[in-house]
């Protein structure tokens, strides 16, 4: 997933603008954000940042900005683009320094001081944006130049950026009466304010919420060193002698595959299900409902009949009708192969004598024996082929070397916000430094759920910076002196994710509105998800795939099992994945006077209608902690994964039609699309690349949707 800096969309300024001169600073010298960072490549002096340096920057830099903009909008010179849309495009720099590290801090490595100011800031960042894209003098400048843009002779980057501000003030509110501007700044506001309270509920639920068992036995299926660990968490929550495993982001937990506890099993996906919804401080039911309402007002202030239908329009899917379209092709089919699955779970039930129906929590348990009966392998087979350090160097990084020529050089001497972050400078194929890579594995308690990449310093050629990019991820830490195997899940995210810090690295553009991956949000994951066609492309599986005691490759017999597997449980993977994406959409497509009552009524009665309320498959998110749509930058967006997956599918095609894993076809994709972010429409790039729109049929094959 891309982890856009949320602070920062909140502001105009666009990513790492170091080099251009800032007003009069009233921050102390001292602090650790008045100032560039004068470490390689602008990286962020981690060792000097204190939690007390984030107010004063926050402050100070909104105090920089408004001046900066007001003096566009107030120029006595006619607007040109220089002195208007390029000079924006220079504003902001100290609060840009702040919020950029700010933001992956409180992703990543929080603590209930940045909790507290995130809370505090969410709603003054929004006003600040406000102040900005409601500003009546600059849009004037703005709409002036965007009405003569065919005469102002602009390169075609420089008139599409032009077309960009012109499209995001109007969007933010620009030609709304003095009045409703006001009722929109208090609607911002409070949205604001409501995302960063559900992402901490979110937070916070999940290290509440534990299965906590008084027995070994319980958990039986585990791994002796797995139940230690248990019981080293239940000691650190004051509970001696008793084991507890955390409850982690998505719906599903991991221990569910191995757990021979049925008992144990059901409660501990009831603890999945119940967070967010179970009372106390850290219920979301009723954020929810304030949040849906807020969005759904602002909508119709705005103009538009939904949510979704405005965050719609500015995405590469353009409507509604277009989305619901897409899910409900792939539900009647999904549910279907899932129904099919789960029948093939029964007759192992029912084979060893289990004498019970089949439920959502024995799914995990029983797809691994229906995949060692079909294929003669469980997933625990291939965990000692996947040790982390060869899955990141000779695997992910492999790829991209013989892909695109680049080359990775571990450094120690960067400061890093946890001992476990690893930094990596990155050459191009000419020698020349092209990036830093930090690579943040392991999960933490005051780390969020999930995977993502955030850039601490975008490319571009206006203020000649380079980028620094990071991809985080939450693998379990295995205990000291033990190897970090992932699973085969685990791997594939590794490569998926550096698919975006690839998209960042490769970005080859003037302005940094256009920076890497700041591209529609229905777009932004398809470059990821090609990148993971190489986790299991024999050459690259070769060169990582070896056990991690003795060398040995991973025999092929093993290869050719997960070859022939990869489809297997394809109707669980995509039914859970469109209910929680149509969850999205029926809390999105609310109009005002529509917002439900009920938060779980509404999501049954959501999933009955579409046609994927089987029980077997619950939603890979459910409401009340899908931070994906309700704190993140998802909303109206969770199916742009599977939107993006169309354009992976073709693309996987057309790199096997041309050879495959090749230095000419990384660069052919690195040109026409990876290098050039935003700065075109996202669906003419795609037609650079492919010579052609995409077609359906790979991804259909993909996901096993072909047959009745």
């Amino acid at each position: 997933m891309y982890r856009s800096t949320l602070l920062a969309l909140a502001v105009t300024a666009a990513v790492a603008n170091f080099a251009h001169a800032e007003p009069a600073s009233l921050l102390p010298a001292s602090n650790p954000f008045a100032k560039p960072s004068t470490l390689p490549f602008n990286y962020p002096a981690f060792d000097k940042i204190k939690n007390e340096d984030y107010a004063p920057a926050f402050e100070e830099g909104m105090r920089q900005q408004s001046l900066e903009i007001e003096a566009i909008a107030n120029s006595k010179a006619a607007p040109t683009f220089e002195n208007t849309v390029v000079a924006m495009e220079r504003s902001g720099q100290l609060l840009n320094r702040v919020s950029t590290v700010f933001s992956s801090m409180v992703g990543a490595n929080t603590n209930d001081t940045l909790n507290a100011l995130d809370k505090d800031l969410a709603p003054k960042l929004a006003a600040h944006s406000d102040k900005i894209r409601l500003n009546e003098k600059l849009y004037a400048r703005i709409k002036t130049l965007y009405d003569k843009r065919d005469k102002l002779h602009l390169d075609a980057e420089s008139k599409y950026l032009l077309e960009r501000y012109h499209t995001d003030f109007v969007r933010a509110g620009a030609k709304l009466s003095a009045a409703d501007k006001e009722k929109l700044k208090a609607y911002n506001g409070k949205i604001a304010a409501l995302q960063t309270q559900f992402s901490q509920n979110v937070l916070k639920e999940a290290n509440a919420s534990a299965l906590v068992v008084d027995s070994r036995a319980e958990l039986a299926g585990m791994s002796d060193k797995a139940i230690d660990v248990a019981a080293v968490e239940a000691k650190k929550r004051g509970l001696d002698g008793k084991f507890a495993i955390p409850v982690v982001n998505t719906t599903q937990q991991a221990p569910l595959s191995v757990l021979t506890n049925r008992a144990t099993r059901e409660k501990l996906l009831a603890t999945s299900l119940a967070r967010g919804s179970r009372g106390g401080d850290y219920d979301n039911r009723a954020l929810v409902l304030e949040l849906a309402k807020a969005r759904a007002d602002r909508a119709a202030l705005l103009g538009y009949p939904s949510h979704a239908a405005y965050m719609l329009e500015d995405q590469t899917a353009k409507t509604t009708g277009a989305v619901n379209t897409l899910l409900a092709d792939f539900a009647k089919p999904a549910v279907r192969n899932a129904k099919r699955e789960a029948a093939d779970l029964q007759k192992v039930i029912d084979a060893e004598g289990g004498k019970f129906q089949a439920a959502a929590y024995d799914w995990n348990y029983y797809s691994d024996k229906v995949r060692a009966q079909r294929y003669a392998f469980d997933e625990n087979q291939l965990r000692p082929y996947f040790e982390f350090n060869n899955v990141l160097v000779n695997g992910v990084f492999f790829a991209a070397t013989k892909e695109f020529g680049i080359t990775f050089k571990e450094r120690k001497d960067l400061p890093v916000y946890d001992p476990d972050v690893r930094v990596f400078d990155v050459f191009d194929a000419d020698g020349k430094q092209l990036a830093i890579f930090l690579h943040d594995p392991y999960a933490r308690a005051n780390k969020r759920g999930g995977a993502w990449m955030n850039a601490y310093v975008g490319q571009n050629k206006l203020l000649g910076t380079h980028p620094v990019v990071a991809n985080h991820l939450n693998i379990p830490k295995p205990a000291a002196g033990e190897p970090t195997l992932l699973t085969y899940d685990e791997a594939r995210t590794m490569f998926h994710e550096f698919g975006h810090a690839l998209h960042g690295m490769f970005s080859n553009v003037k302005y940094p509105r256009f920076s890497g991956s700041r591209v529609p949000r229905d777009y932004v994951e398809f470059p990821s998800q090609v990148n993971e066609m190489w986790m299991a492309w024999p050459e690259v599986l070769a060169n990582y795939a070896k056990h991690y005691q003795t060398g040995a490759p991973m025999p092929s017999a093993l290869l050719d099992k997960v070859q022939a597997s990869s489809k297997f449980n394809e109707g669980y993977r995509t039914t859970e994945y469109l209910a929680a994406s149509i969850l999205d959409q029926r809390w999105h497509q609310l109009g005002p006077d529509q917002i439900p009552t009920d938060v779980l009524a509404f999501e049954a009665k959501a999933l009955q209608d579409a046609g994927v309320d089987f029980p077997l498959v619950p939603p890979r998110y459910r409401t009340t902690y899908f931070s994906h749509v309700f704190s993140g930058g998802y909303s109206s967006g969770y199916y742009g994964y599977l939107w993006a997956e169309k354009l992976d599918a073709d693309t996987v095609e057309w790199f096997k039609e041309h050879g495959g894993l090749t230095r000419k076809n990384g660069d052919h994709f690195r040109k026409t699309l990876l290098s050039r972010g935003g700065t075109m429409d996202a669906m003419e790039m795609y037609r650079g690349f492919r010579g052609r729109d995409a077609k359906i049929e790979p991804l259909l094959e993909r996901r096993g949707l072909t047959g009745e």
